[in-house]
């Protein structure tokens, strides 16, 4: 099982802060996760493809490309801004 964390405007996208599910089978990578949703959820898929969005995997920065073998947690977190 994978937790999935949303944050922001994601959150009302996704509907809420977080899913548990367990990785979809061809999902090996961030890229194919926000594909995967895109092609069940349409707002939320476009939310996610932005190239400003973060992705943290079990709390480290990561790429689009990065594996999600083993991954314990997933967030998406769009830009923040403040001072």
């Amino acid at each position: 099982m994978v937790r999935i964390l949303f944050f922001g405007r994601l959150r009302d996208a996704a509907g809420g802060p977080e899913r548990v599910m367990p990785l979809p089978d061809g999902v090996a990578t961030a890229a194919d996760l926000i594909a995967f949703i895109a092609a069940r959820e349409t707002a939320l898929g476009a939310a996610l493809a932005d190239p400003t969005i973060r992705i943290v995997t079990d709390n480290e920065v990561a790429p689009r490309d990065a594996p999600l073998s083993g991954v314990a947690e997933i967030a998406f977190l769009p830009p923040a801004s403040g001072g």
